[in-house]
């Protein structure tokens, strides 16, 4: 791969399936529930290090992520020596850069190098942060692609003429996922290196993902068109993960100063994104597939993303315990009945690609042992456990 290469649809899904991620087939009735302890998510961890990564795609920040986070609750070093292992291994081969190293575990790689004292690892990643900092801007947020990885929909769902015409030639996209991407890897560089141009550039990149794509309800879309009006993807439960975590890493490692007024724009979003999600979160616990469909169906890797960050901003005074109280109990019981008996989070989506076809979200496969299932369901964990000390 080079910077010659053309991302568009057909190249991301090359890409994508080429990893081969697994799919269980789902058992009948509900298992029995599992004991979220410090035993099982020793296992998860296990099952993150097992998958079949391949430098670098979507979701595995948040695994790589997890892993680090379990090396700190667990004292067991392994863990984040797994990560650094990773680091190491892209870093020696990973010019020139591509688009797709967008998705790089930025923060997770810049923690274990100066966990282990890399200089080497550190160079690296601010080589790929000069890189993706000179992506052209679609009103203030680095592109991702500079064409739609845009497939056609799943399911049954008609196509307008515009859905044809868009497909046939995807435009430059931003796309929520990449608010995990982007500004907590800037933010967390910045922090490393002292450079004030990351940390500001950090700010404005998150600051501009709740422009663009939060909308007045408090949810995320998933994406944007350079030149195309409106917004596509509305209520994708996975997508508010994405943001949340991302938005909460932003706030959290901000090292202060004189940032306060974007600061507390950042800190409201985070507050009308977790007030939506309370809202629409089901009697038993869990989020439906699309958030303003209660009918499409069941998709567990959001309730796991919900309970890390519902957690994370109370115990950061984001909001307030009372308010996310009940809301994390029900989840908690809806994760620990979520699990099949060798540890994988079921029900999970495979990648969710981009489509501007509302009904295609409430449709992709489900039933998939991949990072951005077993990653969130690890962090879930740790932070009930935090919750339990």
């Amino acid at each position: 791969m080079n910077d010659g290469v053309a991302w568009g649809a057909h190249a991301y899904d090359a890409e994508i399936d080429s990893r081969k991620w697994l799919q269980r087939s789902q058992k009948s009735g509900p298992p029995e529930p599992a004991l979220l302890d410090e035993s099982f998510a020793r296992g998860l961890a296990e099952g993150i290090t097992r998958l079949p990564f391949a430098t670098w795609n979507f979701g595995d920040s948040v695994a790589f992520e997890a892993l680090v986070s379990w090396a700190d609750f667990s004292d067991e070093e392994r863990w984040a020596s797994f990560v650094h292992g990773w680091g190491r291994a892209w870093e020696t081969r990973s010019r020139p850069f591509v688009r797709l190293d967008a998705t790089v575990p930025g923060s997770a790689l810049v923690s274990v190098a100066k966990r282990y004292g890399d200089p080497r690892l550190i160079d690296g990643l601010a080589e790929l942060a000069t890189y993706l900092m000179s992506r052209p801007l679609i009103d203030g947020v680095y592109e991702l692609w500079e064409s739609a990885p845009l497939i056609t929909p799943y399911g049954d769902a008609d196509m307008r003429d515009r859905d044809r015409r868009l497909l046939a030639s995807p435009p430059p996209c931003i796309c929520v996922d990449s608010l995990h991407f982007d500004p907590p890897f800037l933010m967390a560089l910045g922090n490393a290196l002292r450079d004030d141009h990351l940390i500001a550039a950090a700010l404005q990149q998150a600051r501009g993902f709740v422009s663009l794509l939060q909308g007045a309800n408090g949810l995320f879309h998933h994406f944007l068109l350079r030149g195309e009006e409106g917004l596509f993807g509305p209520g994708w439960g996975r997508g508010q993960g994405w943001a949340l975590l991302g938005l909460l890493d932003v706030i959290g490692t901000h090292p202060g100063g004189a940032d306060a007024e974007e600061l507390a724009l950042l800190v409201a979003s985070v507050q009308r994104l977790i007030g939506a999600m309370i809202r629409c979160q089901r009697a038993d616990g869990h989020w439906p597939v699309v958030l303003t469909q209660p009918d499409s169906g069941d998709e567990y890797s959001t309730t796991a993303f919900m309970i890390t960050g519902f957690l994370r901003a109370a115990r950061s005074g984001i909001v307030g315990h009372d308010l996310v109280a009940e809301a994390v109990g029900k989840a908690a019981q809806a994760l620990s009945r979520s699990f099949d008996a060798d540890g994988s989070l079921r029900l999970v989506s495979s990648a969710v690609y981009t489509s501007t076809v509302d009904d295609h979200y409430a449709h992709v496969p489900r039933g998939f042992v991949v990072p951005w299932g077993q990653g969130p369901a690890l962090l879930a964990v740790i932070e009930l456990l935090r919750e339990g000390r």
